[in-house]
């Protein structure tokens, strides 16, 4: 997956009131969430390893703001031998056609369509494995728990929900070094005090993290018999919540 080097907020004409995710954003977001999400290949290669475990034959797969298709890459390489069905959904045009791009040239064998849309409109169905990779943190809290037990109600016995946040601690100074952690991260990758600031204006109001308890008590109530914490760096949790 070929991309730019992420320079957005070095650019003063760049709106930072808002995060959107547009075409400038698709162009370098490969790079930008590598440099700004610790961990982020390694959970990418931990979905092919849960989707091997969780798949079924003649099911859907969905990957839930899809943005460039990586996690539907991942999982894709790993499902080949079978007959699965990959549905790939993203609101943002630009993204959409960057995951075409990216999943036609990674050449995975299950089919995958690809889906412009709201993931709240989507109904999941015959679901094996549901992935939402730093979605659901962007979704208005007031729908989260609509979401959720939408996407259960649409998955097999046995099957997987992989949800991926960045998430806030109950104890404030736990949160202001993870915080400040997170920030030196990013200075380790290159990204300016500028830039830094500038983009966390921008996705203040769209970004909207919770903590463990919250997420364990929504996929609970949605009827999840189980849900783990399979990954944790530096503020960002990675969970299995099991049908």
């Amino acid at each position: 997956m070929a991309t730019s080097h992420d320079n957005i907020y070095q650019d003063s004409d760049r709106d930072e009131t808002r995060f959107v995710f547009d075409a400038a954003v698709a162009d370098v977001f490969a790079d930008m969430i590598n440099r700004s999400v610790p961990g982020y290949a390694t959970i990418l290669g931990m979905l092919g390893v849960i989707a091997e475990k969780y798949v079924q034959p003649e099911s859907n797969i969905y990957d839930l703001g899809c943005s460039q298709g990586g996690s539907t890459v991942a999982v894709g390489r790993h499902i080949h031998q079978r007959d699965c069905h990959l549905i790939a959904v993203d609101n943002a045009a630009a993204m959409i056609e960057k995951c075409r791009e990216n999943t036609t040239q990674a050449s995975i064998r299950p089919t995958v369509e690809l889906i412009c849309d709201d993931i709240c409109n989507i109904r999941v169905e015959n679901a094996s494995l549901v992935i939402l990779n730093l979605t659901l943190q962007f979704i208005k809290k007031s729908e989260r728990d609509d979401l959720i037990k939408n996407i259960r109600q649409g998955m097999l016995e046995g099957a997987a929900l992989v949800l991926t946040e960045k998430t806030i601690a109950d104890d404030s100074q736990e949160q202001a070094f993870l915080t400040e952690l997170h920030l030196d991260f990013k200075r380790a990758n290159g990204y300016s005090d500028l830039e830094i600031s500038r983009k966390r204006t921008a996705l203040e109001t769209v970004l909207i993290p919770e903590t463990d308890a919250e997420h364990f008590q929504r996929l609970s109530n949605a009827g999840f018999s189980a849900t783990y914490r399979w990954f944790s760096c530096v503020g960002f949790n990675a969970y299995i919540a099991i049908a």
